[in-house]
């Protein structure tokens, strides 16, 4: 494949449909992952085949899952060689006090959030090793810094990507991958659907910028992670609005 690559896991929507549609328009082959929203997915793809010259490939399952984010990798490797860029943004959220959350509610947090990273990411590192390139890119949240009230297990599981992030930076440095995250504030997406629109203007105005951020913003961070120097690695960059 003469393009280069980019997988982007939750892309059927938000920030993921935001993020695909951008390496699209710049060029790359794109690899769309999601588990259930099959229907969005395909449209996703059917906006990303409307733009000219776009490409990309439908990759269906739970990165949250090894087994199959091994099936999803060899689909990928039966098209190309090795991914230029890995986008680690599936995610889900949990509000509510951790002492009535259920083993079963902690455990999807943890495997959705910070599992889906490790496994996607081990997957990715051989080959961008091989090939002495490679940028992976960790979609977090500003409450893996700050933590939030009746947030405990997302806020953990995010902090468990900051770390996680900034270890494999270190361990791939020497191999010229870089690894970083972004930690997104409030971003208008589904995520944020739950919310009145009363606590929405409560929270704008706690935002520095009085107001929510958009995918497309986010999307338009990646990108630049994806064609930064190779210096830059390790870093956990606040996308926020100067909340934190």
């Amino acid at each position: 494949m003469n393009k280069k690559t980019v997988l982007v896991t939750g892309a059927s929507r938000g920030i993921g449909r935001a993020i695909a549609l951008a390496f699209a328009k710049e060029g790359y082959h794109v690899f769309l992952n999601c588990n259930h929203s099959v229907i969005q997915l395909e449209k996703v793809r059917g906006e990303i085949e409307a733009l000219p010259d776009a490409s990309c490939d439908m990759v269906i399952g739970d990165v949250g899952n090894p087994e199959h984010v091994e099936k999803i990798f060899k689909s990928i490797y039966k098209k190309c060689g090795c991914l230029d860029v890995l986008v680690n943004n599936a995610g889900i959220a949990h509000i509510g006090l951790l002492s009535e959350m259920s083993d079963k509610e902690w455990n999807r947090i943890i495997q959705t959030n910070l599992s889906s990273v490790f496994y996607c990411s081990r997957a990715v590192i051989p080959e961008m090793v091989a090939k002495k390139a490679g940028k992976i890119i960790n979609i977090s949240s500003m409450w893996g810094t700050a933590g939030a009230s009746c947030e405990a297990a997302y806020s953990a599981s995010k902090a468990g990507v900051h770390g996680l992030t900034k270890a494999l930076a270190k361990e791939l440095a020497p191999s010229n991958i870089q690894v970083n995250a972004i930690a997104c504030g409030v971003i208008d997406t589904d995520m944020n659907s739950q919310l009145s629109e009363e606590d929405k203007i409560v929270l704008k105005n706690e935002i520095p910028a009085s107001r929510f951020g958009t995918p497309e913003e986010v999307a338009d961070i990646v990108l630049q992670l994806a064609t930064s120097p190779g210096y830059l690695t390790g870093q956990i960059i606040g996308v926020d609005g100067g909340f934190l």
